[in-house]
């Protein structure tokens, strides 16, 4: 009971963390149709800057783990949540230039959470709960997720689109704000001497060094492309495929997003008492491939439940592989190294999502088709589960 009483403050803190970040990555996707209007571009290329924000977030991912020995976990918690709420701000602004801004600073901070998050997990969570644990917290992400799809087309219904971004801003800067009471003991293990100048490619070595860290992320880089070109264009899809309205499409994005928290935990209950990690992993591919061309079915005229069958069993297996991930990386990696091998594991889970929409938009101009474009998705999805299976 004592182990559980230190880990859930921590998990709380994480897992809202993580969903306000998320959720500032995905509002513009959400509100892309209503917003590329008025910035006069079209409305796929919210997945270039979906790439930008994943880009920045590759570097701090690596620096991730200097800045938890130095700041500490909490303190490098809170800055993330400021830099997102500087950016979401900039999003704000009906100027082509402050929404790029918008996207390297929400980046930045999206990146600094895992490491951090990771680092207070690892510590408290007992080892025959940590799939779950961390599945748990990584629920954050499709509950930002589903609040995006409820709450920012609602807001750009209602008070136009620079509505949904400002409103992120405040909640990032409430939670910012809450950690403060439980810094000091959180960070009591940090070293203010810390040098920053260490080396930020170290972790990368160290799994590229290790067989079973590389294939856990070269998979990683595989499913994060399917996961977020799936977030990322679900909403222009059924607007543009099928002649949904904006609302209609931002509430199957909210129900994916749900069946995407329900995914990661079920995962994570899987794998600690039943499959193991990499078999869970394992499965999740090759349902996400499945659904994957599932959606290559749907047209205009598909029946509403068909369309939600479909995309929310997509999104279950799609959305649920990060927490049984994160915590197959912190079991694996070296004695003392959690922090930095998890930011270095998802420099490739970043660079995944900095491959995979702006491909999806390539192909998508090549197909003319959003669901055709979805059914290719299945080919990253096989080759991640090819790669757990040959390096298990």
């Amino acid at each position: 009971m004592s182990a559980l009483k230190t880990v859930l403050p921590v998990l709380a803190v994480t897992t809202t963390a993580q969903a306000l970040v998320a959720l500032a990555m995905l509002t513009l996707p959400a509100i892309a149709p209503e917003m590329a209007p008025a910035l006069g571009v079209p409305a796929r290329l919210v997945g270039w800057w979906i790439s930008l924000s994943y880009g920045m977030a590759m570097l701090t991912s690596l620096m991730g783990a200097v800045l938890v020995r130095r700041l500490g976990a909490a303190r490098t918690t809170q800055l993330a949540l400021l830099l997102m709420c500087a950016g979401t701000l900039a999003n704000a602004v009906a100027w082509l230039p402050a929404i790029l801004a918008g996207a390297v600073l929400v980046g930045l901070g999206y990146g600094m959470t895992n490491p951090a998050a990771s680092h207070l997990l690892a510590q408290r969570a007992a080892a025959r709960h940590r799939n779950l644990v961390f599945s748990i917290k990584q629920t954050g992400v499709p509950l930002g997720g589903t609040v995006a799809g409820l709450m920012a087309p609602a807001l750009t219904v209602a008070f136009g689109w620079q509505a949904a971004p400002a409103a992120v801003a405040v909640l990032g800067l409430g939670l910012a704000a809450a950690v403060m009471p439980a810094r000091a003991a959180w960070d009591a293990d940090r070293d203010p001497t810390a040098p920053l100048k260490a080396n930020p490619f170290e972790g990368l070595a160290v799994i590229w060094r290790a067989p079973a860290l590389r294939g856990l992320s070269l998979a990683g880089f595989a499913y994060a492309a399917v996961q977020l070109s799936l977030s990322t264009f679900l909403v222009t899809m059924l607007v543009a495929d099928l002649g949904w309205t904006l609302v209609e499409a931002g509430l199957l994005l909210s129900a994916v997003q749900v069946t995407g928290v329900a995914g990661r935990i079920l995962s994570g209950l899987v794998a600690d008492r039943l499959a193991g990690g990499r078999p869970t992993l394992i499965g999740l591919g090759l349902f996400t491939a499945g659904f994957a061309v599932a959606t290559g079915a749907l047209a205009a005229g598909s029946p509403v439940v068909a369309v939600y069958g479909v995309l929310v069993c997509y999104g279950t297996a799609a959305l649920g592989w990060n927490g049984v991930y994160l915590a197959e990386v912190a079991h694996a990696a070296p004695p003392g190294q959690i922090p930095r091998v998890t930011g270095a594991s998802l420099f490739f889970t970043y660079g995944g999502v900095l491959v995979g929409p702006p491909a999806f938009a390539a192909l998508q101009g090549l197909t003319g088709s959003y669901t055709a474009t979805y059914a290719l998705a299945a080919i990253p999805a096989l080759a991640g589960a090819a790669l757990l299976a040959w390096r298990r």
